[in-house]
């Protein structure tokens, strides 16, 4: 599908139809081998490294603000440039390093009530988050500060975090969202554009018309694998964010619903996978691992089908982006490490349970 949505792009700007598809396979063999590296490795041993990855996360999305080091594409400044290689984008990474940063630190108060607490819990919690999407955010990624955001008041959650403080993270960040929305224009053409995307067809409600032209182009069964006519310049990014409007053209309504269905099977493993966990640390980490892939999925096919509004974020594992390709895989490489120590490998903890996650294990 990468390749059925590039090569016009990739004939167009570089003069090759393998362009992207190339890349990307690259991209894939590097995260099939962090895959790989993670799985093998005892995810016991990142809690230890959880504070370096975290400062290594953080380099990276000051580094790419700096003049002369972060690149530019698009008016947004995303992108660190390394030698020879392709661009990296630093909060694809920061994803997975928060992940493990927040479950290393949810899991150290594990066994009491701090979690409860405004100052021992809610608070640092608050601060680290902020922190990270604070420089998300002006890059500007509003789209990954989201997917950053729900990650980690889902941790927070089965945590065993307040409901109070709960509720105070759901209004404060309702409220700063739409702050920083209605500072940029274009946030507020892509609201009016969810709301009537008629109304400006040709402006602010082209891209999410085109999208919608595509995924009713496909019928139930597609146009078939390489015939979609709206990759040819009509969705912008095509081969990126709007790659599931391609594949509804091409492969129709039935090809669309097993995607989701595939996505929503890797998100039941996962949910699993957390149940089945021998310590918090490990249900944490699963959890935040699934909840990244969930939120990034619902995102993007919701703002494709116009469920809610359009943001620009890849679609896990299909999508075509090189940075959101590997850090997904490495995330997986982690979540297969903590389904290798489950149950069944004898180390489920004998501590009384203080989760929530935790909790619905002794039921079970």
């Amino acid at each position: 599908m990468v390749y059925s949505a590039s090569f016009a792009v990739g004939h167009l700007e570089y003069g090759d139809t393998n362009y992207f598809i190339a890349r990307q396979a690259a991209f894939a063999l590097v995260g099939l081998v962090l895959l790989w590296v993670f799985m093998r490795l005892d995810y016991h041993l990142l809690r230890p490294l959880s504070i370096v990855m975290m400062a290594i996360a953080l380099a990276g999305l000051l580094a790419v603000l700096l003049p002369g080091i972060g690149v530019e594409q698009n008016g947004a400044k995303r992108w660190l440039a390394l030698g020879p290689l392709p661009p990296l984008q630093p909060s694809e990474f920061a994803k997975l390093a928060i992940i493990v940063y927040i479950s290393a630190w949810l899991a150290s108060r594990s066994h009491g009530d701090d979690i409860k607490h405004f100052w021992a819990g809610f608070l640092p919690f608050v601060l680290m988050v902020s922190l990270v999407a604070s420089l998300v955010v002006v890059e500007p990624d509003m789209g990954t500060t989201i997917i950053i955001v729900l990650t980690t008041c889902t941790l927070f959650f089965v945590a065993g975090a307040s409901y109070r403080h709960l509720l105070l993270l759901i209004v404060g960040a309702g409220l700063i969202s739409w702050a920083i929305i209605f500072l940029a224009s274009y946030r507020v053409d892509r609201i009016f554009s969810f709301l009537t995307p008629g109304a400006d067809p040709e402006g602010s409600g082209f891209h999410i018309r085109q999208l919608l032209i595509a995924l009713g182009s496909g019928g139930p069964t597609g146009l078939g694998w390489g015939v979609s006519r709206q990759k040819f310049f009509y969705v912008p990014g095509s081969h990126t964010d709007g790659s599931f409007a391609i594949i509804g053209e091409e492969l129709g309504f039935i090809g669309a619903v097993a995607i989701i269905a595939l996505f929503a099977f890797l998100v039941y493993r996962g949910v699993r996978t957390a149940l089945n966990a021998p310590d918090p640390f490990g249900a944490y980490l699963a959890v935040g691992i699934v909840g990244w892939i969930a939120y990034q999925t619902l995102i993007n096919i919701g703002g494709i089908t116009r469920s809610i509004p359009l943001t620009g974020v890849p679609l896990p594992f299909i999508s075509y982006g090189g940075s959101s390709l590997m850090a997904i895989l490495a995330g997986v490489g982690v979540l297969l490490s903590v389904s290798r120590y489950g149950r069944n490998k004898g180390y489920l903890e004998r501590d009384p349970p203080r989760s929530r996650i935790q909790f619905s294990r002794q039921r079970r």
